[in-house]
């Protein structure tokens, strides 16, 4: 099953501000704007880690709006109404108190389910206990210092050799 469009995400967004498509001739230079903030709302999420998936574009005008979102069905109202109150005042338009509320449920939920805690690390300073033979540790009685790694998204640290 295909995701949503970028096109459908900016379409709900307008239809949830009273600016549905079918009623009003949305200009092509709206749209692109609708989508540039798109982007950047989800590039923005995208460095809290909520990370789904989105293609986020190398430049502000290399982002399509026919292009596939790739972002799981449990994130489109967050998106859809997220979007929404970031497009109303652009357009004069005030966004109803219920969206506003359902926009910030919906991202808590998406928080729960996107991002990850950190892992930590025991601190150096950390005694490795009296079960540890100072022969089988050169003789350190402390946990090693934790290795700082560069992380690169999901996908874990950079492991430079």
């Amino acid at each position: 099953m295909m995701s949503w469009t970028k096109r459908q995400f900016v379409e709900a967004a307008f239809e949830e501000i009273g600016l549905a498509a079918y009623v009003y001739d949305l200009q092509p230079e709206q749209m692109n704007s609708a989508l540039r903030r798109l982007d950047t709302m989800l590039a923005t999420w995208n460095t809290k880690g909520i990370r789904l998936g989105y293609p986020l574009p190398s430049t502000p005008g290399s982002s399509d709006l026919d292009d596939d979102s790739n972002v799981p069905d449990a994130a489109n109202q967050a998106i859809i109404l997220n979007l929404a109150i970031q497009l109303a005042p652009g357009f004069g338009k005030s966004v109803s108190p219920d969206t506003k509320r359902n926009a910030k449920d919906a991202y808590l939920g998406l928080l729960n389910i996107s991002t990850k805690p950190n892992e930590m690390q025991f601190p150096g300073t950390l005694p490795k206990g009296a079960g540890n033979k100072p022969w089988q540790s050169y003789g350190d009685p402390f946990i090693e210092e934790p290795a700082d790694p560069l992380l690169a998204g999901d996908d874990g640290p950079i492991e430079l050799s």
